[in-house]
């Protein structure tokens, strides 16, 4: 198989030659996340193409970056924050983060929650929230009792 084609193995949940990860080593709290890079910078187009898988009852970083991105719901359904808005999320909901936007994906407890994420392949570093930000995001009942910084 030349390596522009990857075939979807279905029983993993994952691509042909694509390594599965953990979602990150060491930087913020996060829970049961795993990731593929599928697609990395080549050429003219500087971009990376990645699927994250988040375990039932688990969870990504509460981050916020300089840089834009894309998100697509794949497979299960869970919740998103964004731009300090709770939103149910599921299968083929395509989620925008704007820049220095606080976002954080959970899965429901039933399934996975799995996305693909569309990134610019040079991007500034995640920041994580201070005491401040999680106070100001803790101002909203919900938001409170969804985070996990």
């Amino acid at each position: 198989m030349p390596p522009d084609h990857r075939r979807f193995d279905a029983d993993r949940f994952g691509w042909e030659g694509v390594e599965t990860r953990l979602y990150k080593a060491g930087e913020g709290p996060w829970r049961d996340v795993t990731r593929q890079v599928l697609f990395a910078p080549e050429g003219d187009l500087p971009v990376e193409w990645r699927y994250f898988e988040v375990a039932p009852g688990g969870w990504t970083t509460l981050e916020r970056h300089l840089h834009r991105h894309a998100v697509v719901i794949v497979r299960g359904a869970g919740r998103a924050l964004v731009m300090g808005e709770l939103r149910a999320v599921a299968a083929f909901d395509l989620v925008a983060i704007p820049p220095l936007s606080w976002h954080q994906f959970r899965a429901g407890e039933d399934g996975p929650l799995g996305f693909f994420c569309l990134v610019a392949a040079e991007r500034d570093r995640p920041q994580l929230p201070g005491p401040a930000d999680l106070a100001a995001l803790a101002a909203d009942p919900a938001v409170a009792d969804f985070i996990r910084p």
